[in-house]
């Protein structure tokens, strides 16, 4: 016997609740549900000389998610667009010429993107501000940055998740570049609030520290990140420095693969690339959250 249609839903409906109900009491349907998560790193490859390689192929890569090699799905090198968070300290530490000399080297940075990249500023004083949201306008940009001056005290940690929230929504390759003293004062986030967020990222950062000491969280930032932290003794350096910070976004290459284990939300996986060319030495991010 056929039966009518309204009661054939119904049967259905209920071999479905049914099914459902039986999965739950088997500890959860989350248990049986399949995640499947494109991790995507992005590698920069120097040789013993600090100058960038990049002939390297598919097979030249390894990739251990907690130890264990993975499969790489996605492969691609050469220059690909960018999104830059450039974050400018303007506290009253940078006064005394180090303001300026972040004002020229900022401008190094914008002249060397290319048509397809975006940049935004965040401005770091006791406050922190986004002058310019990401554009590909950079002359709005720089616009903005030379007319920043000398204000307030140096919250950095809350600029460093300012700007990871701000540009992480943004496409493709993602970077932060942050010119600072150092100095913290003031932020309402503690440095291990800056690393638990930084974990949760996929951004590349890259801290650029005038003439005093780079600070272990901003060491931790950048290697976490697979960014690279430096210290800059001469102002007159700083926009040679910026340069080789654009230079080093250009030669990057994206892996991306699918965990061999399937992953659970929060669960931190230690990441490590390697090369088969010994001489060489590759950075990359230290691990992801899972979500």
């Amino acid at each position: 016997m056929i039966l009518p249609f309204d009661l054939r839903v119904a049967g259905l409906a209920a071999g479905v609740a049914l099914l459902a109900s039986v999965l739950s009491s088997a500890g959860g349907l989350q248990q049986f549900a399949s995640r499947t998560e494109l991790v995507e790193v992005y590698a920069t490859v120097t040789d013993k000389q600090g100058r960038f390689v990049t002939d390297l192929g598919r097979d030249e890569f390894v990739v251990l998610e907690d130890g264990v090699p993975q499969p790489l799905s996605t492969f691609a090198d050469g220059d690909q667009p960018v999104s830059i968070a450039l974050a400018v300290d303007r506290s009253w530490s940078m006064a005394n010429g180090r303001l300026a000399a972040a004002q020229r080297g900022g401008r190094e940075l914008l002249h060397e993107l290319g048509d397809q990249d975006r940049a935004m500023l965040v401005a770091i004083g006791s406050e922190v501000e986004v002058p310019v949201a990401l554009t590909p306008d950079r002359q709005a940009v720089d616009a903005a940055l030379q007319a920043l001056d000398p204000w307030g005290s140096t919250a950095l940690h809350d600029a460093i998740v300012t700007a990871f929230d701000a540009i992480e929504p943004a496409p493709g390759r993602r970077a932060l570049v942050l010119i600072s003293d150092g100095l913290e004062r003031g932020s309402r986030r503690s440095s291990a609030d800056v690393l638990t967020r930084v974990r949760a990222s996929d951004v590349l950062a890259y801290p650029v520290v005038v003439q005093r000491k780079v600070p272990d969280v901003l060491e931790q930032l950048a290697a976490l990140t697979g960014g690279h932290a430096q210290r800059v003794k001469d102002l007159d350096d700083l926009p040679s420095v910026l340069r080789r910070i654009a230079s080093d976004l250009r030669h990057q290459y994206l892996l991306g693969y699918q965990p061999l284990r399937p992953t659970a939300p929060g669960q931190y996986r230690r990441i490590e690339v390697r090369v088969t060319r010994a001489t060489h030495r590759v950075r990359a991010r230290a691990g992801y959250l899972a979500r």
